[in-house]
């Protein structure tokens, strides 16, 4: 009697993580979206504008991060901007079930560079009066923020470190001229780590004039990820496992 043909191993979800102020419908979420979509690979947009943009959280947008990983065998694939790009390498620190990363101009040192933008008056003031008056950029409006969120990154910065402990195969890609998240911070962090790749373009914060070279870069780094095999057996914190 002939033994069933095996059940395919699903392919892992592929997660897209907007930025600050920014939201599911950003420029470059809806293009890797389209991009991939045309390789019959869907991306989820996630919205992290939780529990409201107001109140804005970093515990929140862990959470429904980890909720839309799946189930404990699964497997996803993170694609973060900015802000979205530190929840991501903070979710990967803790969950098994990130294989892979890929980061637009991360915010790492989240806090300091939000300090540098806003200088010692400003930054006394939002803490002074617990709220930020900021731009929308989903909404097309002036909105506030609270002040907790600064809280809740320093107290994940004293728990486990300024620095993200990934150890999954990380793909940067960040502007040279990114007045908003300083590539040298991602330079820092890539700095003699062989699972991580940083890609650096003549660009800004937006990397809107890179959409086509973050896709060609994605798509070559991530090959892996595709038809369902086992990442975990292709890569190691250290490289690749397996020429």
């Amino acid at each position: 009697m002939n033994a069933p043909p095996p059940v395919p191993t699903p392919g892992p979800r592929w997660l897209y993580l907007h930025g600050f102020a920014s939201g599911p419908a950003s420029t470059k979420g809806v293009w890797l979206d389209a991009h991939w979509a045309k390789q019959g690979i869907p991306l989820e947009r996630l919205n992290l504008r939780v529990p409201s943009m107001e109140r804005l959280s970093l515990d929140a947008m862990l959470a429904t991060v980890r909720d839309a990983l799946g189930g404990p065998h699964e497997r996803a694939v993170l694609i973060g901007s900015s802000l979205g790009g530190l929840v991501a390498a903070r979710t990967a620190e803790r969950e098994a079930r990130v294989g892979a990363l890929v980061l637009l101009a991360p915010a790492f040192h989240f806090v300091e560079q939000l300090q540098r933008r806003m200088g010692q008056e400003g930054w006394a003031q939002w803490k002074r009066e617990g709220f930020l008056e900021t731009d929308d950029h989903a909404e097309k409006r002036r909105t506030r923020v609270h002040h907790g969120i600064v809280e809740e990154a320093q107290a994940m910065d004293a728990d486990r470190g300024v620095w993200p402990d990934v150890r999954v195969p990380t793909l940067i890609v960040h502007g040279r001229r990114d007045d908003t998240c300083d590539v040298r911070y991602s330079r820092e962090w890539a700095r003699g780590k062989r699972h991580v790749r940083l890609v650096e373009v003549d660009d800004g914060h937006e990397l809107t004039a890179s959409l086509e070279l973050i896709a060609k870069e994605a798509d070559a780094f991530l090959t892996p990820w595709r038809g369902g095999e086992d990442t975990r057996q292709v890569f190691t914190a250290d490289g690749p496992a397996r020429d």
